[in-house]
């Protein structure tokens, strides 16, 4: 019977992308003590696990190279090798390799060799040294031993399916090296009625005739080390003063080749994504399910000869059913919630090569790791962060030599927050180092036509400027930064997101980028307004305040444009009838509503007719169910039934300032009949 594997890669895979993040933090922490020995097992146990389940899957690339970088870590681990900046830059290379190689594997794309070569060579020509150092030792040392023959005794332990390992998979794996002949052990086999299929009760006598060394059978068992119990006996042994001989011994035989290929084919790879979700989220979730059972099998009950004494009851029983199907919708938004530490990890080592290649001295500090968001959110925000990152290194962060001549310590200090603020989460990227040179980035705007040669905005409006594409003030381009790109393209990103991106400075002191983001992007705070007979959901996160209109408030420009005094703040006023096309109750603004709304840093006032209840919605996209629209976001289905467009409140802004009237706002009715059809 043939035993599919591939049903476990994306496991494997899963479990070894974490891995490498464990190696590559614990690299950086040895970097700064290499003292730490229990540092250095986590590194050398992640790089033993990857290579151990790479070769029970048949990727030899992975499990060839793997070997090498384990070698070397075993040396640290054995204090033969001092673990040194340049050996923790080769094997931070290394952790680079790996992950390709695996990325190869689950993409079924080829593999950069010239890359895996020459940080192969690297890693070999430093275990060389090694064995040249020792070259003194005794001949006994340098030997190897192989034998003509193996006695190999195998008693896993009872847990050992329940790691995924398989005992006959180790086999045929014997089988490549030589015969192999095997005897089973079933003393141990309970009666059937007390037979748990989970556990293994059998253990193996195995004879393997073929000129092998032990390191060879051994690497077969390595992957369960822990989970056996093994010995290894030789029938008679020579000793080879030569290793080389054992060249042909260890590369893998054809048959291995072909069946690794084989693997690759079968193995088709998908960008399926998972999630790990911890055993008290998904018990929550199983007890929420029984209460909603109990409560519809109640419900059911009323149903039956329903009369008005049972009303109360009725009543009870739907209040009930609101409060489970919220603590239930509550279960399953927290099983997609995962740490922003998943997205603060990668960047210690970014932080970590641009300081060797522009030799400066950062200490980031990190904190809020284990604020939770949703995962389609967190995966989108690691670009917008990393692109934060790299600018407060590079354009941020002074060089030792000017940070001393200005009395500050030679080390900069860039600092990671998150946490959760008013139903969102803030991400703030701070650093302490030259600041924004405000007017240098008016004089680029004014060049650019951004702004009038004779206008001094306020110091929020210049920052502002930097997020326009295509604007910067780098005097010299390079591969970090200074393109002039990048800077809106963090800013749609994090719009996209639903989230807003703000940015304070003060020169020579520092600088402060904050990114305010929903939890989620499947649920939305919504107010409902009324204008006419149509309903549209404005997002709370974008919500002022609102007001009563006060005709002697409004001013009109250029005999078109109208807008609102607000204190001491002048705000356009978008007449959403008009917008929309919709009859409105009444023409005369001062009847209406004023709500006071702000996006991508700009504020506005949309006139309404009413304000309804305020109610969280679940987002239904335009995009993929219609086409994109400017001006709405998306679409919902509301309690009645009907459906109710979320209003994009940056896209009207930028309509209301003319920058977008191609835009055909009039098409609300025709996008409510195609919304009625996505549910």
């Amino acid at each position: 019977m043939n035993f599919d594997m591939s049903q476990f890669q994306q496991t494997f895979l899963e479990e070894s992308f974490e891995g490498l993040d464990k190696m590559e933090a614990g690299l950086l922490t040895l970097e700064e003590d290499s003292s730490d020995v229990e540092v250095v097992n986590t590194v050398f146990r992640a790089a033993h696990s990857i290579k151990g389940g790479s070769g029970t899957f048949g990727f030899s690339e992975v499990t060839a190279f793997t070997h090498v970088v384990e070698t070397l870590l075993d040396q640290v681990r054995s204090k033969e090798r001092e673990f040194t900046s340049a050996l923790g830059n080769v094997l931070l290379e290394s952790v680079d390799v790996i992950r390709h190689l695996l990325c190869a594997v689950r993409d079924e794309e080829p593999i950069d060799e010239n890359h895996r070569s020459e940080v192969q060579s690297k890693l070999e020509t430093m275990l060389t040294e090694v064995s040249n150092s020792s070259s003194d030792s005794t001949d006994e040392q340098n030997e190897q031993v192989v034998s003509k023959g193996w006695l190999i005794r195998f008693v896993p332990k009872a847990y050992l399916l329940k790691t995924g390992n398989d005992p006959v998979l180790m086999f045929r794996g014997l089988q490549e090296l030589g015969e192999v002949q095997c005897s089973v052990d079933i003393q141990q086999l309970p009666a059937f009625n007390d037979f748990n299929p989970e556990d293994c009760f059998l253990n193996w006598e195995l004879t393997l005739m073929g000129e092998v060394s032990k390191d060879q059978v051994e690497e077969i068992f390595e992957w369960v080390d822990e989970d056996c119990d093994l010995e290894i006996e030789p029938f008679e042994e020579e000793h080879l003063e030569d290793p080389s001989n054992l060249e042909q011994a260890e590369s893998p035989s054809p048959a291995a080749a072909s069946s690794t290929t084989k693997e690759r084919t079968t193995t088709k790879s998908t960008e399926a994504s998972s999630i790990r979700v911890g055993t008290d989220k998904v018990d929550s979730l199983v007890n929420m399910v029984g209460e909603l059972v109990i409560t519809q099998s109640m419900l059911g009950q009323l149903s039956e000869d329903f009369d008005m004494s049972k009303l109360d009851k009725l009543r009870d029983g739907l209040s009930q059913l609101e409060r489970n199907t919220r603590e239930l919708q509550e279960s399953v938004m927290r099983i997609r919630m995962m740490p922003i530490s998943f997205a603060f990890n990668r960047i210690p080592r970014m932080v970590h090569d641009l300081c060797n290649k522009l030799g400066k001295k950062v200490d980031l500090r990190m904190s809020g790791e284990g604020t939770e968001l949703d995962k389609t959110v967190l995966e989108k925000i690691v670009d917008p962060l990393v692109h934060l990152i790299r600018n407060a290194v590079d354009h941020g962060v002074e060089d030792p030599e000017t940070r001393k001549s200005q009395g500050k310590e030679e080390v900069g200090v860039v600092h990671l927050h998150a946490y959760h603020k008013g139903g969102n989460i803030v991400i703030e990227i701070k650093d302490d180092g030259a600041g924004i040179n405000a007017q240098k980035v008016l004089e680029k705007a004014r060049q650019n036509g951004l702004i009038g040669a004779e206008e001094v905005p306020p110091a929020d409006v210049i920052y502002d400027f930097i997020f326009h594409a295509g604007f910067s003030t780098a005097q010299e381009v390079s591969d970090v930064s200074g393109r002039g790109v990048g800077m809106d393209v963090v800013r749609k990103n994090i719009k996209a997101l639903g989230g807003q991106v703000e940015v304070q400075s003060s020169e020579g002191v520092g600088t402060t980028f904050s990114i305010r983001l929903p939890l989620t992007l499947a649920i939305l705070d919504g107010q409902l307004i009324r204008v006419g007979d149509s309903t549209f959901i404005l997002p709370l996160i974008s919500i002022i305040e609102s007001l009563q209109i006060k005709t002697k408030f409004m001013k009109s420009l250029a005999g078109k444009a109208l807008v609102y005094k607000l204190r001491d703040d002048y705000i356009p006023i978008i007449r959403l009838h008009s917008t929309m096309g919709i009859e409105p109750d009444s023409l005369e603004l001062e009847n209406g509503l004023l709500v006071v709304v702000e996006g991508d840093g700009q504020k506005a006032g949309l006139v309404v007719d009413d304000l309804l209840s305020q109610q969280q919605v679940v987002i239904k996209s335009l995009e993929s169910n219609y086409k994109r629209v400017e001006g709405f976001s998306g679409a919902t289905i509301l309690g009645d039934g009907t459906v109710a467009l979320i209003l994009d409140i940056p896209g009207l802004i930028k309509y209301s300032h003319g920058s977008t009237r191609d835009v055909n706002f009039n098409l609300a009715k025709e996008l409510e009949e195609q919304a009625v059809q996505m549910a």
